[in-house]
């Protein structure tokens, strides 16, 4: 039990299969309701896909666990109807800080641009974040959470799979469409299946200690290399809701994990880093080690692996749960296509493309960043000392810190789905990027651009004035919405108009649309479901919007 948090207890429902009902096979399953695995539930419940989810346990997960959130994952929250929740009861930071001994040597801020809804980051307890996606879920009609599930045989075929589950009254049977795997680092169906995943195990240990204690430090993230209270190791500290700091000890591979977590060992780490004046309650604790790995590929048929099951990292980057939150954001809407018929089975192979080439970013940091923080070598060890001490006054060396390269969305430059630039642009936002925000207005009213982007295709069109636009051409955009994948068209202006045809337009008010995407009188984007860009253009032309469509969805003679 937590001082700060009293664990929810889900109630067990007896499944119909063992009531005596009919036998229902359903389009989707998700195993594990974990921030992933309901992270897709919900956002196929949200689009009208009826999913059920097995998980089986009755609370959520135990201990803070999951501790960062960045800007992108929290914008994919937002589509989820969760955001507001988490933001409210996290803690917003943009500031890291890196020490090396006593002294400052490094710090970053994580969101330089203003006018972003969301901050670079924010701390907020794995428990919470499920706590609020299962209230969520349980809004939905067609989402159904199964406590005290738990699947013990997987069986794929070409149609989906059928799992047998074991509940409190005994074992029964449910068929799928489709499976998405979302159990987890230790995933018992990728066990099941006897699918391989390859990497590393790092050989240290960390010790996370959660203490309650009220401080003023700010919102920020402190990480110390060699402090004079851990000499020799490292240290990271962060602030949570609830005045909960969590705080992970660099412990060496040969630390006992049994004798690192006993409170007569832990609190005088504590202590030696706060000072016998601070009082705090040790709230929870745990040792852990780390590896970085994945799976070859993430779809095995009708069988989709999501998040931890699918690859795994390091916490040093919080890159563990924003990276399975990007996968259901790239895997739900390809998958309602394929289910509804719009799209080919291939779309799929995209996820897989997609979100491993994601996956080896992650991947390929994590592991710079434990190298650098867990140098395996003297020599290693001098060369990131000479790097710490250097880079204090000196820029070339603080761009070689690494004390964990923090979260950011993958920029999929090399997807098939993309149609390529024909002209110049400047800035970041290229085919394979996620959308950057902006303030905008509508009828006098002031939102946030990605609040009204995402779950369908739309074309962004950017013009001088939005009565300019001739009756023809507003039909063209008008059309592009009657067609089977429909694309809402919305003009972006700076100016406030009205539209013929009832086109909604967009005042960037603040001219940051047309900075942070260089766009000028003409310039249309085409933006994909996922808020990801699928294409742009220096003029609008229908053929050309159709074709980047029929690719970005694999309906591609």
């Amino acid at each position: 039990m937590l001082s700060t948090y009293q664990y929810p207890s889900y109630q067990y429902v007896r499944p119909p299969e063992q009531s005596g009902g009919e036998k229902k096979r359903y389009p989707v399953v998700v195993v594990g309701a974990g921030p992933v695995g309901l992270a897709a539930a919900i956002e196929l419940a949200q689009s009208g896909v009826p999913v059920v989810v097995l998980d089986d346990d009755d609370t959520v997960s135990v201990g803070s666990r999951g501790v960062c959130y960045a800007k992108r994952a929290l914008e994919i929250l937002d589509r989820l109807g969760v955001g507001d929740r988490c933001v409210d009861k996290g803690v917003s930071w943009n500031v890291g800080r890196t020490f090396f001994r006593e002294e400052e040597v490094y710090n970053f801020n994580l969101r330089p641009q203003d006018d972003q809804k969301r901050p670079g980051m924010i701390n907020l307890q794995q428990y919470y974040l499920e706590e609020f996606e299962i209230k969520r879920a349980r809004e939905l009609p067609n989402l159904e959470l199964r406590f005290k599930n738990k699947v013990v045989s997987v069986n794929p075929d070409e149609q989906g799979a059928t799992l047998q589950v074991e509940t409190p009254d005994g074992i029964y049977s449910i068929e799928t469409d489709w499976l998405i795997v979302a159990d987890g680092a230790r995933s018992g169906i990728r066990h099941m299946m006897n699918l391989e995943i390859d990497g590393k195990i790092f050989m240290d240990r960390f010790l996370i200690a959660d203490v309650v204690m009220k401080a003023d430090f700010p919102t920020e993230r402190w990480f110390w290399f060699d402090p004079p209270f851990h000499p020799g190791q490292s240290v990271l500290l962060h602030r949570q809701a609830d005045n909960v700091f969590r705080v992970d000890f660099q412990l060496g591979w040969q630390a006992d994990p049994e004798e690192e977590k006993k409170p007569e060992n832990v609190i005088p780490r504590i202590k030696a880093m706060l000072g016998d004046e601070r009082e705090f309650d040790l709230e929870w604790v745990s040792v852990y080690t780390f590896q970085c790995r994945r799976m070859n590929s993430f779809t095995h048929g009708r069988v989709l692996f999501v998040g931890d099951a699918a690859h795994q990292v390091s916490p040093f980057g919080a890159r563990g749960a924003n990276s399975g939150i990007q996968d259901t954001d790239n895997l739900c809407w390809k998958l309602k296509l394929v289910i509804e018929g719009k799209a080919p089975p291939s779309l799929l192979d995209t996820y897989s493309e997609e979100r491993v080439f994601a996956a080896d970013e992650n991947l390929l940091n994590s592991t710079r960043s434990t190298d650098f923080i867990t140098p395996k070598s003297k020599m290693s060890l001098t060369i990131r000392n000479a790097v710490l001490t250097m880079a204090r006054d000196h820029a070339f060396a603080r761009a070689l810190v690494n004390s964990g390269r923090l979260s950011v969305p993958a920029v999929l430059t090399e997807s098939r789905l993309n149609t390529a630039d024909t002209e110049m642009f400047a800035g970041d936002m290229v085919p394979g990027a996620a959308m950057e925000d902006a303030p905008m207005q509508e009828n006098g009213n002031t939102f946030w651009l990605l609040e009204r982007v995402g779950n369908n295709f739309m074309a962004l069109v950017y013009v001088s004035d939005p009565a300019e636009v001739n009756l023809a051409t507003a039909r063209v955009f008008k059309s592009l919405a009657d067609a089977a994948i429909p694309i809402e068209v919305v003009l972006v202006s700076a100016k406030a108009g009205v539209a013929l045809e009832g086109l909604r337009v967009y005042v960037d008010e603040k001219g940051r649309f047309a900075e942070r995407f260089d766009a000028r009188p003409g310039t249309a984007y085409l933006i994909r479901p996922d808020q990801h860009i699928a294409a742009r253009w220096r003029a609008f032309e229908a053929n050309a919007v159709k074709a980047a469509l029929r690719r970005a969805t694999s309906n591609v003679n």
